[in-house]
């Protein structure tokens, strides 16, 4: 009864029409059946007059009343900081400071806020602070657009509206106008704007215009438009613009850069179509012409489906002429490369996966149409597709095919396929449940494992001019391995055996004999060579050897009580192993046979010579072997860790010896004297070093004898000819030297682009980086004087260095500086080298890079808007490699 008689009260002061059913209902008894439950708790307050009441009032429950027409429908959500005031009788609500209203798919946020019932029009605009200034200027957002203007003024029946000095976001874009009308299809019809890229509030550079008009996540149409840059206007004058302003992926022209080749002439360069397929697939088509006749084309596939897969596909066909015909540097080559790259998602199939990494190309398409300089100095190319699979846990099985090509040989081998079975270790002995204290045969364990492939070695110009078949090789290994377990003895040192077995299968074998015939090559005739028969058929090749080794480690321990350092520990695992195996090179097992060479000679040889798991061993072994690893680490003082006060350097990661001597040869029984090390200084700072020593000397022909350095040349070991190596390899960055670098990782999208574009993205988080690798290699020549071999006697012992560094710096928050470069100390020379300079310039950015000598020499600027939806927009000039 109290709701009907509030009602019947306001009916009567507004004349019928009431439009408090709304948002402004001032007390809770007044939003009667219009308005939404959760409405009812608003706490406004409406002030009423006594004296403006009618004198007789009549209340009748059987009155009925109607909706009004410019009652809103909707559920309206509102807060305001300062006041709410409704005129009742002008039917206006005026709202003060910090406004937001929210109806339907509109947003609305201003300082001054006037709605007007009577037509339905909602007005907003921001009020001037102490200084004068404008503040809290209207935010209108309807659905995905969002206008930022001085005044709005919007209808909510007819959803028309008309803002003032706007500022929009579209897209990837920016939409200024003087006045912008809103039609009912969400089409905005601009007058007097300009459209831009850049997101400050008085742009770099935009396209100013008169008329637009825009169909949202479809297009921008102009009028004519002109180029405006730091509020200059430009000549460059369009007669109408069309803009993008579909978010995500859209087709459209690719434009092509123009400009003079001094060896190929006037050209356009990648220059096409974009096609936007879907979300998951997207075809690019560019190409290049040149006027003295050069071409090409390269098509660009991308897929991508989310939690499944993702790749790309690239493919380049170029005819290329180089100079006039006829002058003396005219080239014409017809060229080729295709890159494809697949990777699986690990949560698509966790016990499969499929991955490829193709890389095809012809002789001279790394040189003449090398995109950097990293590909130009890359002769060997490498190529993989891999499918793998794992099933109960124990089994897990491996398929490739490989493809691996040298464009300076021009050799190129192929693997198809190369296949893999393995089995994880088990315990053939040992219960499933096991109770109480293992037995020693429980701990007998066996490996399994299979490899087999087909493989061809040839060249790339006879790959689709001949018989592959007959260059085919294939072959099967089974390797069974059988361990006793560890056994300890005397509490700190391990005990291991282990039985190994290993078959080989081929389809075929060699057969060599001597043959009188006059051989004729390219040096010249041969009189007489050794000649080789392939036999096919199944051939099995074995062999099998029992090993057993002893290993424990040692621990030593300075301590010091002063100075910074605490104490250094010396870790020394000595490890020795006997292997023994029978003679597989006898005429029981077959598989060596003998031919007579142009001497009379009997000459062994195995039936499998060179064939891909190669052939059991000749001769028989009983080798104890012996090797020394060491590790040695630091403890010093450190105050910045609060816990212990102290903290650990690795001073020698690894460092080891190692040698044999068997016991079955009759001659040459020692084997060289290997050492080896690594380790990290400054968690920067990889050094690696190897050489390797001989204990017996050698004869007048360079070949080894049985007798010791010590015997003929009074010393122990003999330095090999390739002397030792060191490498150094450091890598700096601002990151690495202080704290670390926080995670930038951006929306998947962003990462695709940078993984797709990594030599357009510039990585502004590490302020400089830094890597360095320096080879170091000592040679020694002997000369063979007085019945002995001897370095001090040649005096010829060659250094061998290099060094390559590359690196980058931000010279300041805007400059990027970068280079890659190195030098050969033998050939006193600059190996190829590359610098480049990146400006920062907001919504610009600008490139330079020079590559100063080399057959690479050239040099390429280009300053362009950064945003891909104006990505044509540039200048580009360079001289091309090609060109000098």
């Amino acid at each position: 009864m109290l709701n009907k008689l509030s009602t019947k009260l306001l009916t009567q002061i507004t004349g019928g029409y009431y439009p408090i059913p709304f948002i402004f209902c001032v007390l809770p008894f007044v939003c009667y059946a219009q308005v939404d439950t959760a409405l009812q708790n608003q706490s406004d307050t409406l002030f009423i007059n006594s004296d403006s009441l009618p004198a007789q009032l009549s209340f009748e429950d059987s009155t009925i009343f109607g909706l009004s027409p410019n009652a809103i429908r909707s559920r309206v959500d509102y807060k305001s900081t300062d006041s709410i005031m409704l005129d009742v009788k002008s039917q206006k609500v005026f709202m003060f400071r910090e406004n937001d209203i929210s109806y339907e798919d509109i947003k609305l946020k201003a300082n001054y806020v006037e709605i007007e019932f009577r037509n339905s029009t909602v007005y907003a605009t921001g009020t001037p602070d102490s200084t004068g200034k404008d503040e809290g200027s209207p935010v209108f957002t309807m659905g995905n657009n969002s206008f930022e203007s001085k005044s709005i003024k919007y209808n909510y029946e007819t959803k028309k509206g008309l803002v003032n000095n706007v500022i929009t976001e579209d897209a990837e874009g920016y939409l200024h106008g003087n006045v912008i009308k809103k039609m009912p299809d969400d089409v905005t019809n601009v007058y007097q704007g300009s459209y831009t890229t850049c997101e400050n509030e008085v742009p770099h550079f935009s396209f100013s215009f008169k008329k637009a008009k825009v169909i949202p996540d479809k297009k921008i149409v102009t009028g004519p438009a002109y180029l405006v840059i730091e509020q200059v206007p430009t000549p460059l004058v369009v007669p109408f613009g069309m803009f993008p302003n579909k978010k995500g992926q859209r087709s459209g022209i690719v434009i092509p850069t123009y400009g003079e080749s001094s060896n190929r002439g006037f050209y356009f360069e990648s220059g096409g179509y974009y096609f936007a397929i879907n979300d998951y697939l997207d075809f690019k088509l560019v190409g290049e012409i040149y006027t003295l006749g050069s071409w090409a084309v390269e098509p660009t596939v991308n897929y991508r489906k989310l939690y499944k897969y993702n790749g790309y596909f690239n493919a380049n066909y170029a005819i290329n002429y180089l100079g006039e015909e006829g002058s003396p540097n005219y080239l014409k080559s017809k060229d080729f490369s295709i890159r494809w790259k697949h990777s699986q998602d690990p949560k698509a199939r966790p016990n499969g996966r499929f991955s490829a990494d193709v890389n095809l190309v012809s002789k001279n398409s790394p040189k003449l149409n090398a995109p950097n300089i990293n590909t130009y100095v890359t002769n060997t190319f490498q190529s993989g597709i891999n499918y793998s699979t794992s099933f109960a846990g124990k089994y897990f099985f491996n398929a490739n095919l490989n493809h691996s090509q040298n464009t300076i040989t021009r050799e190129v081998n192929l693997t198809l396929p190369s296949l893999s079975f393995t089995v994880n270790r088990f315990y053939p002995f040992r219960k499933k449940i096991v109770a109480g204290k293992l037995k020693f045969y429980d701990n007998i364990s066996v490996n399994y494992s299979m490899v087999a492939a087909n493989t061809i070695n040839t060249y790339d110009s006879l790959i689709f001019n001949e018989d592959l078949t007959k260059k085919l090789e294939n072959g099967m290994k089974h390797s069974v391995s059988i361990s006793g377990g560890s056994i300890k003895l005397l509490k700190n040192i391990v005990w291991s055996n282990s039985l190994n077995f290993t078959e080989r299968w081929y389809s075929q074998q060699h057969i060599k004999s001597w043959r009188s015939d006059t051989l004729f090559l390219s040096e010249g005739p041969v009189p007489g060579y050794v000649g080789t028969d392939t036999i096919y058929g199944f051939n099995t090749a074995r062999d099998f050897g029992f090993s057993s080794s002893l290993s424990t480690a040692l621990y030593g321990m300075f301590t010091y009580k002063k100075g910074p350092v605490l104490a250094i520990r010396h870790v020394m695992k000595p490890s020795l192993s006997f292997n023994i195996r029978p003679d597989f090179g006898t005429q029981f097992w077959g598989y060596y046979k003998y031919y007579i060479n142009e001497n009379g000679e009997k000459q062994k040889y195995s039936i499998y010579d060179n064939f891909m798991y190669g052939t059991p061993p000749d001769g028989r072994s009983g080798a104890l072997s012996f090797r020394l690893s060491n590790n040695l680490e630091m403890k010093v003082r450190s105050q910045k860790d609060t816990i212990t006060g102290s903290k650990k350097i690795m001073l020698i990661e690894d460092f080891s010896l190692s040698t044999s001597y068997d016991f079955a040869r009759d001659s040459l029984n020692l084997s060289k004297l290997t050492l080896s090390g690594h380790t990290k200084l400054f968690k920067n700072l990889q050094i690696n070093y190897n050489s390797t020593f001989d204990p017996y000397a050698l004869d007048s022909n360079g070949r080894r004898i049985n007798k010791f350095e010590w015997d003929v040349n009074h010393r122990l070991f003999r330095t090999e000819q390739h002397g030792w190596r060191v490498g150094l390899t450091l890598n700096l960055s601002s990151d690495r030297l202080g704290k670390e670098k926080k995670s930038t990782a951006g929306t998947e999208q962003e990462v695709k682009d940078v993984n797709e574009n990594m030599e357009d993205y510039v990585d502004w988080s590490v302020p400089w980086t830094l890597n360095l690798t320096y080879d170091f290699r000592y040679n020694i020549v002997y000369s063979y004087e007085n019945g002995y071999w001897d370095y001090n006697i040649s005096k010829e012992k060659t250094l061998i260095q290099s060094i390559r560094m590359n690196g980058n710096v931000n010279l300041t928050p805007k400059w990027k500086f970068g280079f890659n470069t190195g030098y050969d100390f033998e050939s006193n020379q600059i190996v190829a080298s590359s610098f480049d300079i990146y400006r920062d310039l907001h919504c610009w950015e600008m490139r330079f890079s020079w590559i100063p000598m080399g057959y690479m020499q050239s040099w390429n600027f280009s300053i362009n808007i950064k945003s891909s939806l104006l990505q044509d927009l540039k200048l580009d000039k360079k001289k091309d490699y090609r060109d000098y």
